[in-house]
């Protein structure tokens, strides 16, 4: 595995322990990589290949190079994409630039989860089918993206160029049942 160039910052965390005391340790995960600086790259160590992680992980931005260590144990250099605007949508997702311009705006990055959740939730609840909320979140809302698609939302969302918001677009769908 090369280095990260001298100019980034490397975070380092070891998911082991957590895995061999029985543990899943993808929030931690998470946790870390929101708290990243823009710019800056994650060091994982882990006790297999994590390779749903690198999906995820492309997903906001980050490149990934693994390689195996002693042990049979990973190490994985995740490093920002040199332009991480990549757009994550819902599987569903009509394309989101012919949506119609977001009727309600919520800026709710000084609210801890789950507020922003239910917050975006009951908003989207009020509007009509066809319709876009638009909320700005200081993490990456990865539990509220299965409770859109269950109510039949679409939803289109990245994080802003400096990696401190995430932005997130949601069309309001059809009642179901």
């Amino acid at each position: 595995m090369n280095p990260a160039p001298r100019d980034i910052n490397v975070r380092e965390l070891d998911v082991r322990p957590i895995l061999s005391s029985g543990g899943e340790p993808f929030q931690a995960i998470m946790e870390v990589v929101s708290a990243l600086e823009p710019g800056e790259a994650l060091r994982l160590y882990a006790p297999f290949r994590p390779q749903p992680l690198f999906k995820v992980m492309a997903g906001r931005g980050f490149d990934h190079e693994a390689r195996e260590i002693e042990g049979g144990d990973w190490e994985v250099l995740f490093t920002p994409q040199p332009t991480s605007a990549a757009v994550e949508l819902s599987d569903d997702a009509e394309d989101p630039e012919t949506w119609p311009d977001p009727v309600e705006h919520l800026d709710l990055t000084e609210l801890d989860p789950p507020k922003p959740m239910v917050r975006i939730l009951a908003a989207a609840e009020r509007l009509e089918p066809g319709e876009v909320l638009f909320a700005l979140l200081s993490r990456e809302p990865i539990f509220l993206f299965p409770e859109l698609t269950k109510r039949g939302h679409q939803w289109a969302g990245n994080f802003d160029e400096t990696r401190t918001a995430f932005r997130i677009f949601v069309r309001v769908g059809k009642a179901r049942g």
